[in-house]
């Protein structure tokens, strides 16, 4: 298996699942902005990672928008972000629907891993969009579940990630180089 994993970060979260992940795997990890879609040729595992930002995955378009060129590799999108693993039917409705177009998703396996959000860390468009998002949903008359999970998650402050988070898309990336060879 030759096999790389790409992504873009911000604030750091994925860039160390980045790390943990070529580190299990043996294998590189580039930061999306040095890597170019001519650049995967050579390998048969493409793993893309990028923060969660209004349930859109970032730069997750190099691998989505280039799927025709990409479709005889293993593609593998990992993304993160603070909203509770629990939440998988927040995930599963609004991020894959966002960021997988037609049948995108039977050539991706995607995974969810937490982040971190450190408040005095995030940029000033980030943070305001926080307060922005608290406030409207603090102003709900009848907040919903998921609306009350967003007003807590506005207060999230720390270092969410998990080393050991990585095991299960390891697993699936060595299964599945297994079932090929």
């Amino acid at each position: 298996m030759k096999a790389i994993v790409i992504y873009k970060s911000k604030y750091g979260s994925t860039k160390a699942y980045a790390r943990w992940i070529a580190e299990a795997l043996s294998c590189e990890a580039l930061d999306a902005k040095n890597v170019k879609i001519e650049d995967l040729a050579p390998y048969d595992t493409v793993i893309y990672g990028g923060g969660l930002y209004a349930e859109v995955i970032a730069g997750v378009s190099l691998i989505t928008k280039n799927l025709e060129r990409l479709k005889d590799k293993k593609l593998v999108v990992y993304s993160t972000g603070i909203t509770p693993l629990d939440c998988r039917d927040y995930y599963d409705k609004l991020v894959l629907e966002k960021n997988f177009k037609g049948d995108s998703l039977s050539y991706i396996k995607v995974f969810n891993f937490l982040g971190k959000m450190v408040l005095s860390e995030l940029s000033l468009p980030h943070r305001t969009a926080i307060r922005a998002l608290k406030k409207l949903m603090r102003g709900k008359e009848k907040p919903t579940k998921m609306e009350k999970l967003l007003i807590e998650l506005c207060d999230a402050d720390g270092d969410f990630t998990d080393k050991n988070a990585i095991f299960d898309l390891v697993a699936y990336v060595n299964n599945q180089t297994k079932q090929q060879a």
